[in-house]
């Protein structure tokens, strides 16, 4: 499964609302470079006057004056380009910020039923190489393209009103490079859709290769992944390829529009000048205009293939925000934490269940450890539990009210998931605390910390609660950032826990310790531990043994080992282990 891309008029939309937003600061950026523009409009018409006074015969005054006034034309255009392009990135920055912020919002708002399916490389890819993409347009693309545009359409009409005959030769070379660019806009956006499409998926097998190196190493599959990733080249190479033969056919062209102008606007503007048409200086004026353009058109049409390649960027990041949630929020509120689960399936392909009509009744303060071999549906059963995806058969319940009709706020004050994945986010020990309960205070973080057998390490910190971890920061240790985690967990207090592998990073004996420490903790909470190690099992009210997508026994320790069925065997196995 992929992400969807938004077509072209949802992009559209999106950019206008977006510049409505932005009216005033636009409005103002506008200006500043129209009168730069203007401001530098005035060195050619005074050369082209000098010019004509001169032929004419004029005075040292007259010359020393309009010198003087393209002098001081020439300050005030460095003035207001300085302030315009200060004024610009500002805004840049500004609307990057926003977008920055709703692309956020948007992800971590997307169902995690949809971000498993559409898998770690095209996310990937739009978090990194799309964002990047497109803040190199919004920050240097859209300022430079108002100012292209402004100075390249004040140009035009100071030629024209200087000598409109001399100015029909401008547009001489104006059809082949319509022509050009047409050709070339109708076939970029599909060429730069495909390349960002072939990255994504070579950005997801080099971090999925990466992030199994150890099972890739330990079954031998090292080839096999090689020519994965050679043929994912292939195609990101075909896919550039395809998109660089679009820019060597639009820039010369572009190029020979640039030799065209000046030439034409000399030699029509020397024959009209012979017949008396038009003043020298004013074909000057023209000339020097039209050289004066090759500047901005040259931006233009650079930016041009720049904002195609943002234009794509911005499609797959608005495309984002057209994923459908997996669930509506209802009313309803639940009228106490009984968890019940009935009947429940679950397929992550349809017509391939992995869990076949499940019924689990989760009394209230319980402790259920489940077990199974791997691939039996134990972690699919633990995020049904949890509320991380709808069932696509059943439901599960707590307090009678569906845990997919909840608002996400409320589901994780009654349910909470702690997986044997964790995460290490940028900024303090205290922010990756905070982010379970924003306004919890120091005494209540170190209270977290010591249930989960942590505060000993983070006091020996440098800078203790205030330690910056994540990328650039401290180094935390696998078991270390679990037990942050699971800190987390005790900060956001929900009355049922899932628990998968939530200790598995850390060594037999300090998961042991764990666990007790933690049972104070949980005390009266219901919880449902995922787990290979039976200790846990051992330690449980009852025990669920998961085969194939179903329970197959479920009952006390004691029973289930007189019983003599599966969980006996797991049993004598893992003791003689």
């Amino acid at each position: 499964m992929k992400l969807p891309v938004a077509e072209a008029p949802q992009v559209r939309a999106y950019a206008l609302e977006l510049g409505r937003r932005h009216a005033r600061p636009l409005g103002v950026v506008a200006a500043l470079h129209v009168l730069a523009a203007v401001a530098g409009l005035a060195g050619p018409w005074l050369l082209g006057r000098l010019v004509d006074a001169v032929t004419a015969g004029t005075t040292t005054g007259e010359v020393n004056r309009l010198v003087a006034l393209g002098a001081v034309a020439v300050l005030a255009q460095t003035a207001l380009i300085r302030t315009a392009q200060r004024r610009s990135m500002v805004f840049g920055e500004g609307v990057f910020a926003e977008l920055r912020e709703e692309f956020v919002e948007t992800l971590t708002r997307l169902p995690l039923s949809v971000v498993e399916r559409a898998g770690t490389g095209d996310l990937v890819a739009r978090t990194t190489n799309d964002v990047n993409k497109l803040q190199h347009a919004v920050r240097f693309g859209v300022p430079r393209v108002i100012v292209a545009v402004t100075t390249i359409t004040l140009t035009v009409l100071a030629c024209v009103l200087v000598a409109p005959l001399a100015s029909l030769a401008l547009f001489l070379g104006v059809p082949a490079l319509v022509a050009t660019v047409r050709w070339y806009l109708r076939r970029a956006t599909p060429a730069y859709l495909r390349e960002s499409a072939a990255y994504a998926v070579l950005d997801g097998t080099i971090t999925e290769t990466v992030e199994g190196a150890r099972t890739v190493d330990a079954l031998g599959l090292g080839a096999r992944r090689e020519a994965r990733m050679d043929e994912d080249l292939r195609e990101a190479f075909t896919a550039e390829r395809r998109t660089l033969f679009l820019r060597s056919v639009l820039f010369p062209s572009v190029d020979l529009t640039f030799v065209l102008a000046p030439a034409a606007v000399l030699l029509w503007g020397g024959w009209l000048a012979s017949q008396g048409q038009v003043t020298i200086g004013a074909v000057t004026t023209v000339v020097l205009y039209a050289y004066q353009m090759i500047g901005p058109v040259w931006e233009l049409i650079f930016w041009l293939d720049e904002i195609q390649v943002a234009t794509v960027s911005l499609a797959r990041i608005v495309g984002v925000r057209l994923v459908e949630g997996d669930r509506t929020a209802g009313t309803a509120v639940p009228t106490d934490e009984h968890v019940v689960a009935a009947g429940v399936r679950y397929a992550y392909r349809e017509g391939h269940d992995v869990l076949h009509g499940i019924d689990l009744d989760l009394r209230v303060g319980e402790r259920l450890a489940v077990v199974g071999p791997s691939g039996a549906g134990k972690s699919t059963l633990g995020r049904m539990l949890a509320g991380i995806h709808p069932p696509t058969g059943g439901r599960v319940t707590v307090g009678g009210v569906p845990l997919v009709e909840l608002p996400l706020e409320d589901l994780r004050g009654h349910v909470a998931l702690v997986t044997q994945e964790h995460h290490v986010f940028v900024g303090s020990v205290a922010d990756n605390l905070r982010l379970a309960r924003e306004h919890a205070g120091d005494a209540e973080l170190e209270d977290a910390l010591r249930a989960v057998d942590a505060l000993g390490w983070v006091r020996a910190l440098p800078d203790g609660l205030a330690t910056e971890v994540g990328s650039g920061g401290a180094v935390l240790t696998p078991a270390q950032a679990q037990q942050v985690a699971l800190a987390r967990l005790v900060l956001l207090d929900p009355h049922t826990l899932v628990l998968d592998e939530a200790t598995s990073l850390l060594d037999p004996r300090a998961a042991r310790h764990l666990e007790r420490s933690l049972s104070a903790v949980l005390a009266g909470r219901t919880v449902v531990a995922i787990a290979h190690r039976l200790h846990t099992a051992h330690d449980a009210d009852r025990v669920a043994v998961v085969d194939a997508g179903r329970i197959s026994e479920i009952g006390p320790h004691e029973d289930l080992v007189a019983a003599g069925g599966e969980y006996a065997a797991l049993w004598r196995s893992w003791q003689h282990t």
